[in-house]
């Protein structure tokens, strides 16, 4: 599995699962983390060093495999990629081993790459003999062609609980107070959001919108402040960096509405929205991957449409949907409130832990 560093939501769900006393319990485990990237920006990227890096990966793991005989390898593939490749030697090494395999997919883009006949070939031959889990019943589209129904089985991710009431939020303020939570990715939303926030502006709407998160190769610390300048929005969208604990905490605590207009093609879930949940704020996203399961469109907050194009998401109707939850308190509180019962029914820790635990138990009894 891959697990931290760097910080993405499947490493976060490996770190989860390695630490669980319920998984640990249940059963005896080996762990092998095969994330090969030293931060965001290296994800992807090829070097001598990072080969070095996944041969020492490939002989630990064939060791651990050789010598602890496992009686289910569940391993986290990525779905496209160059990253694809590597996972795919990865799973042919490992059925050497073990017959019984889970995959279990944090990101989507079968169905975008497997036209080519080497893509093809090598999709049925990862795919051939093993389960699949899925985060969403949404996503199975994208492995239809390889996995029939009966193989996949799904768990959506989760987030550790870390509030037992919704934080109190002042109700007087003029100012409306929004949040972006993710790494200056373009296709995360950024630019799209700073677009709808310049129209907002221009409408006359008195807000701040704080961007949390990681700069990367696409956008660092001073093309951001470019993006801000060029739409003459200084002292309304505010850069602030990777912050982590009490810090982003206070983020969510002085937050009024959480916007992540996502239209990453491997976007599969968005913990962030969850994380913003547990704080009764009512979130802005896009139907992407499983998104929808979370965000329900007239619930819990507003889920964008997709369009045809290279920008699927429509920078009027996310200014037109902030703009409706800044004018309406008693909105925004309703749908906060309904997020937050969503997330506790459904999307707390305890509960993917069991769901891990209940697939391998099913793997391991099955003919």
């Amino acid at each position: 599995m891959h697990m931290p560093p760097p910080v993405h939501g499947a490493a976060m769900m490996g770190s989860y699962i390695h630490d669980s006393e319920l998984i640990r319990n249940s059963f005896d485990c080996h762990f092998v983390n095969m994330a090969t990237a030293e931060n965001l920006e290296d994800i992807g990227g090829f070097s001598l060093k990072k080969l070095r890096v996944i041969v020492r990966k490939y002989r630990e793991m064939v060791q651990a495999a050789r010598s602890f005989r496992p009686d289910v390898i569940y391993v986290t593939p990525n779905a496209s990629g160059p990253s694809f490749y590597k996972d795919f030697i990865c799973v042919q090494l490992l059925k050497r081993y073990c017959s019984k395999l889970v995959l279990h997919f944090h990101n989507k883009g079968v169905s975008d790459n497997q036209d080519g006949f080497i893509n093809d070939m090598l999709y049925r031959r990862l795919f051939s003999g093993s389960k699949v889990i899925l985060i969403s019943r949404k996503l199975y589209p994208d492995v239809c062609r390889y996995v029939e129904d009966k193989d996949v089985l799904y768990c959506p991710n989760a987030i550790r609980q870390s509030l037992t009431e919704i934080p109190p939020r002042p109700s007087d303020k003029e100012r409306t107070h929004l949040l972006f939570l993710s790494n200056l990715i373009v296709s995360k939303g950024v630019v799209v959001l700073l677009d709808a926030l310049k129209e907002l502006k221009d409408r006359g709407l008195d807000f701040v919108c704080d961007f949390v998160g990681g700069e990367t190769a696409e956008i660092d610390r001073a093309g951001f402040d470019k993006l801000v300048a060029d739409r003459n929005l200084e002292g309304r969208a505010i850069y602030h960096g990777r912050k982590y604990g009490e810090e982003k905490s206070e983020f969510f605590r002085k937050t009024d509405i959480f916007v992540f207009p996502t239209y990453y093609k491997k976007e599969t879930f968005g913990l962030v929205n969850l994380e913003a949940m547990e704080y009764g704020i009512p979130v802005i996203s896009s139907d992407e991957g499983g998104v929808g399961d979370v965000v329900i469109d007239g619930e819990t907050g507003y889920l964008l449409p997709h369009h045809p194009g290279d920008i699927p998401v429509d920078r009027h109707e996310l200014a037109d949907a902030i703009l409706k939850l800044a004018e309406d308190p008693q909105l925004r509180r309703r749908m906060g409130s309904a997020g937050n019962d969503l997330f506790r029914s459904k999307y707390v820790l305890p509960m993917f832990e069991q769901r891990i635990k209940d697939i391998l138990d099913e793997v391991l009894t099955s003919e």
